[in-house]
């Protein structure tokens, strides 16, 4: 399946819009990535922990996604947005990671 996040997919025509199809990842954050995250922002540098929740989680939320427009007959899903959010809850931090975009058949 074509998955973009621009208006159409490059030498194809839209022939159907089936609606917006969306997929969302909350990850919880744990201590121990939260206190090394602590330490690499201290001395300068990338949080990998934090990095790789993210990347799982953006997969995660574009393969829920993808099989809703699949479980549509779509083709491809294209205008694809992706929204990272970082969600405070009584029991800590939470990572929210959403995807959204218009699933299409194409002719």
């Amino acid at each position: 399946m074509q998955i973009t996040t621009t208006d159409g997919v490059p030498g194809r025509e839209v022939h159907d819009s089936l609606g917006v199809v969306a997929g969302e990842a909350i990850l919880g954050v744990n201590i121990f990535r939260d206190l090394f995250a602590g330490i690499t922002d201290i001395l300068g540098g990338r949080s990998q922990g934090y990095q790789k929740a993210l990347r799982e989680a953006r997969d995660h939320a574009m393969r829920d996604m993808e099989e809703e427009a699949a479980r549509l007959g779509a083709d491809a899903v294209i205008g694809v947005d992706i929204d990272y959010e970082a969600v405070d809850t009584q029991k800590g931090a939470m990572l929210l990671v959403s995807c959204n975009g218009t699933a299409v058949r194409l002719q």
